[in-house]
């Protein structure tokens, strides 16, 4: 009976070894893929889950997206994958959302309702922790295709009742549903999961679900999308950046200088404000009249630049419940506001396709608008939309 137990105690140990091997050996493949690709020299994260690169050496190296400079170690990294875009809600409910300081480029529009959705861009930077991560609209759809061939798109299922704002439909006529569409609803447990304790306090399910920048690469990865495509095409072969100058001098900013703007009448939760401030030549985001913080880093959202995009905005009258379902016309030519510096500047934009890049004009001069190195947040608004400048 002794020879018995120590045989069984012996087996149970091997079989335990033989499984936590397997386990920190996949876990261990899993989060070195990308690392490996890219030829990153650290594989230290934070604490929320991003990777942290050396920050001793100089920064020298300018994102295409952005325009902001980074070491080289950091461009290797980036340059071993391609643009992630990330639906983030911004119902109250989802507040503060994780990982939108990290994005190049965020826009901000109407979901449904008057209650906006941003569309995070990824690319030099890695977030950690990203969401609440919600449904496809088809004007992000647009948007997100500026970036080059076949980017990466994470959603949670999205709008898909026949007609125009059919966005899930789109997804299937662009080719993007089996390649480059990173659905929760095709990808799910661990690359999506959900957290209901992430806010600290009781949430719908509906704003509980996250995932990460590093996951949602490495399943572009797996798909034999990185840098290239399967192939062998660059992603950015055909994109086109933006234009980037050098912050004015600290003696040539205005003292102060605020921007409140409203997406939809009798929704005073999604109004914005956003304030100047001198020092970091940035913007403070108030957010329904409180700081919008990034939970990742417990500090309030302040890109470099804000452009306000002046579009048509209508109903898709697709027999969706409330007729909530909005459309933009992104395509075309409007009004457009841009912020930096701590001053205003009319401008124009223009898209040709849904592929096109979205150009950006000086109204008075016809030169392409040059932004300051870091975040561009760009918020699409009906053509009726108030906006007050102090």
């Amino acid at each position: 009976m002794g020879n018995n137990k120590l045989l069984i105690i012996i087996a149970c140990i091997g079989v335990y070894l033989l499984s936590t091997g397997i386990s920190y050996s996949l876990f261990s493949k899993s989060s070195d893929s990308l690392s490996n690709t890219s030829d990153v020299d650290t594989k230290k994260t934070n604490a929320y889950g991003a990777l942290e690169f050396d920050s001793s050496g100089p920064k020298t190296e300018a994102c295409p997206l952005n325009g902001a400079k980074y070491s080289k170690q950091q461009r290797k990294w980036w340059e071993g994958h391609r643009p992630l875009g990330v639906m983030i809600e911004n119902s109250l409910d989802a507040r503060p959302q994780s990982g939108t300081t990290f994005a190049d480029v965020v826009y901000e529009a109407i979901a449904e309702g008057g209650i906006t959705r941003f569309l995070a861009v990824y690319y030099c930077q890695d977030a950690g922790i990203v969401g609440p991560v919600r449904s496809a609209r088809t004007y992000f759809l647009d948007e997100i295709s500026e970036y080059g061939s076949y980017p990466l798109y994470a959603h949670v299922g999205g709008a898909n009742t026949p007609g125009p704002a059919d966005a899930l439909g789109q997804i299937v006529d662009y080719g993007w549903n089996t390649y480059n569409d990173l659905n929760q609803f095709s990808i799910g447990f661990p690359t999506f999961k959900r957290d209901e304790g992430r806010l600290g306090h009781p949430v719908a399910t509906e704003h509980t679900m996250y995932s990460t920048t590093t996951g949602l690469w490495e399943i572009g990865a797996k798909r034999g999308l990185t840098d290239k495509d399967k192939d062998g095409e660059a992603w950015d072969t055909s994109f086109v950046p933006w234009s980037f100058k050098s912050d004015v001098a600290a003696d040539d900013r205005p003292e102060s200088q605020k921007i409140s703007m409203n997406f939809w009448t009798g929704q005073p939760a999604y109004t914005v404000d956003w304030t100047y401030d001198k020092a970091s030549n940035s913007y403070l985001r108030i957010n329904g009249g409180k700081a919008h913080l990034d939970n990742n880093t417990k500090k309030q959202i302040q890109p470099k630049n804000v452009v306000i995009l002046y579009m048509k905005e209508s109903r898709a009258n697709d027999g969706y419940e409330g007729n909530l379902h909005e459309l933009f016309a992104t395509k075309g030519t409007g009004e457009a506001l841009v912020f930096q510096d701590g001053k205003q500047i009319k401008a124009t934009w223009h898209k040709a396709s849904r592929e096109g890049r979205t150009e950006l004009t000086v109204t008075s001069t016809g030169k392409d608008v040059q932004f300051n190195p870091g975040q561009i947040w760009v918020q699409i608004v009906p053509t009726y939309s108030d906006v007050v400048v102090n």
